[in-house]
């Protein structure tokens, strides 16, 4: 069977630059998840912006908490950024390859993103629900990725599928928006250097272009689908324990009365509470991502090149014995 090579190395180089940019920018994560899950009446939050999570958690002696669910969501992208890259690879060239043409308009490109995504929110849901449990509990008083899970049912460690699919929106926007601006600078690279749209090698961005178009196509998915956001982090954080009514554990587990929860008691504007903490970590998060990818994207295909052509040899000999 045939190695869908620049798949693979798509989704190497992603998830390596997943974990990379998670684990440098954890804390902001952590303090940005506890107050985005926060939902009280104007005039008694308990947190009034990014900050006071982190002073909670020095007063407490507990910086090391900011950590706590690291290792989970560090699991967890590390799977969904191999997922969604290898997704998204293989089913941007298998549609070229269909429609026999050279490039893939925006329409296509937001379908085979939005398909990329949807298998990566459906594999990666409970991970994704542990870490978020993980996050918002008491700083010192994380579970681990065991417990965390079966502390509830396990339809429960589904907890805002639902959601998450609907959010398969965001990576479809951003990555569109940053692959066309990336194969226009492509394009402008190759026109420079003489080379031709043939080149067998897959062709990098610099560094700081990557890190600039990552900023841009990710603060604009972001603003987009925030309130939607929002509403994940909310629902996934309840506790299943604290909710012994059943009709009240339905209700916070429902978009709808989540909704209506966030607009009763803060208005608006709560749609859009922790907006600035959401694009300052995203961006960089994703701005990270998409510039390490780049940079490991050449050594990954040589490194994959080198072990094709490793186990072709071996099998040669084999079939020769």
């Amino acid at each position: 069977m045939e190695i869908d090579l620049e798949s693979l190395v798509e989704a190497t180089s992603g998830a390596v630059g997943s974990i990379v940019s998670t684990t440098l920018l954890y804390p902001l994560d952590t303090c940005k998840t506890k107050y985005q899950a926060e939902v009280r009446a104007a005039g008694s939050q308990k947190y009034r912006n990014l900050l006071d999570v982190l002073w909670e958690a020095i007063s407490t002696r507990q910086v090391l908490s900011l950590y706590q669910g690291l290792s989970t969501k560090n699991l967890q992208s590390f799977v969904a950024q191999f997922i969604y890259f290898y997704g998204y690879s293989y089913f941007k060239r298998l549609y070229l390859s269909r429609s026999h043409t050279k490039t893939i308009g925006t329409k296509a490109n937001l379908i085979v993103a939005a398909a990329a995504g949807a298998c990566t929110a459906i594999i990666t849901q409970p991970l994704d629900t542990a870490a978020s449990r993980m996050q918002t509990s008491e700083f010192g008083k994380s579970k681990g990725l065991w417990a965390t899970l079966t502390q509830g049912s396990w339809s429960e460690a589904f907890d805002g599928l639902g959601i998450s699919l609907l959010l398969t929106s965001n990576p479809s926007i951003q990555y569109t928006v940053f692959d066309q601006l990336k194969q226009r600078m492509l394009k402008r690279q190759k026109k420079l250097t003489g080379l031709t749209a043939e080149t067998p090698s897959p062709q990098a961005l610099s560094a700081f272009s990557a890190f600039v178009l990552g900023a841009l196509s990710k603060s604009i998915a972001t603003f987009v689908t925030y309130p939607a956001i929002r509403c994940k982090v909310m629902i996934q954080a309840s506790d299943p324990k604290k909710e012994t009514n059943e009709r009240d554990k339905a209700k916070s587990k429902s978009i709808r009365d989540t909704l209506c929860t966030i607009w009763r008691k803060e208005g608006p504007l709560g749609f859009y509470k922790g907006l600035e903490a959401q694009i300052l970590k995203t961006v960089l998060s994703s701005a990270l991502l998409l510039m390490i990818k780049e940079k490991i994207s050449k050594t990954t295909w040589v490194l994959m090149l080198a072990l094709r052509r490793y186990l072709f040899v071996v099998r040669k000999r084999v079939k020769s014995v």
